[in-house]
């Protein structure tokens, strides 16, 4: 069997880890044979292929990033009939089965081609690690290590200056990287868009913590995602991407000069950004994602179509694609509540 792998959306620490336990495990169990598909479903459409054998994958699962590279390309935008499309490329380049790895966008796309009788399976990815059908995904254990690690410098140069820092990480929907890297940090206040505080709220857990120690700094720790309840409409106006959602970033720049003014008190935005998703996975997610590789082959010669992997406690199982889009796994009402007895 001919499969063919292509890594989608954001690019995340462990999808090299993925593409090598997929290889190896086919490579050594079944004789699979494997391809690359050039920079996600743009590389499916054109039939753009890279060859995969098991020399090509060796050393890669300690690496970041993707050897594939990736893209935020829809084979369904604007009324495209991309199921259509994916399937002449498959035929034309001989592939028998897609394993696709991505988060929500990629999998929404892997099911809509599941139900038009393309042979694909999912591979969950996200550091937002929002996705309801997994437990965890790769990618967030070191996307939570890297805020983790900024936001303790940034905590020095706040209390050397006596400023407020205001810092942001990713998180579009769900706070869950905001959530752990602020409680590990010690962050003073944790803003995430489940439970939005009021500009207000955060102005009052600032000053609560310079009257309480005056020569250290306030952090503040908000995820991309998160608008202030009573924030006005434009302070969430954000352009779109190819599936609709949009491009967010910017929130801390736009909290820090307000929690200045009403404050009287310094402060600094920093937007982590893409620094959260590069370089190298830590072994959590190299572990995580290898077994995931792992297992999308197996599912691929059991003929699962239409499923993908998921980690359910500590166990590698798998659930149908829907399972993937159907909701958004968001930080839950009692993490909030044991969270924000910490702040101020």
């Amino acid at each position: 069997m001919k499969i063919g792998i292509l890594t989608s959306g954001g690019d995340c620490p462990g999808l090299n880890a993925v593409i090598r336990g997929a290889v190896l495990t086919g490579d050594t169990v079944y004789e699979s044979e494997f391809v690359g598909f050039v920079d996600g479903w743009r590389g499916v459409e054109s039939g753009e292929v890279i060859p995969l054998p098991r020399r090509k994958v060796r050393g890669i699962g300690r690496t970041g990033g993707t050897i594939l590279g990736t893209s935020r390309w829809n084979p369904f935008h604007g009324g495209a009939d991309g199921a259509a499309a994916v399937a002449r490329s498959m035929e034309e380049t001989e592939v028998d089965a897609l394993i696709a790895i991505g988060g929500d966008g990629t999998l929404f796309t892997a099911h809509r081609l599941a139900q038009r009788g393309i042979p694909i399976v999912g591979v969950p990815k996200t550091v937002d690690n929002d996705l309801d059908a997994t437990d965890y995904t790769f990618g967030f254990n070191t996307a939570v290590e890297i805020a983790t690690e900024s936001l303790d410098r940034l905590r020095t140069t706040g209390d050397s200056h006596h400023r407020c820092m205001v810092a942001e990480v990713m998180g579009r929907s769900a706070g869950w990287i905001a959530l752990h890297s602020g409680m590990a940090s010690g962050a003073h206040v944790i803003c995430i868009p489940e439970f939005p505080l009021s500009i207000q709220e955060i102005c009052d857990f600032v000053t609560a913590r310079m009257r309480r120690q005056p020569r250290r700094s306030p952090l503040v720790v908000v995820a991309e995602g998160f608008t202030p309840s009573d924030a006005s409409e434009s302070f969430s106006d954000y352009e779109l991407d190819e599936f609709g959602r949009p491009v967010l970033g910017g929130v801390a720049q736009k909290l820090a000069p307000i929690i200045e003014e009403r404050t009287g008190i310094e402060s600094r935005a920093t937007v982590l950004g893409h620094i959260q998703r590069g370089g190298a996975p830590t072994a959590y997610d190299r572990i995580l994602a290898t077994r995931f590789g792992m297992a999308a082959v197996q599912l691929v010669h059991a003929g699962a179509f239409g499923r993908m992997v998921s980690l359910r406690g500590t166990s590698v199982v798998d659930v149908p694609l829907s399972d993937a889009i159907d909701s958004v796994k968001t930080v839950p009402r009692e993490r909030w509540d044991e969270v924000r007895r910490l702040f101020g």
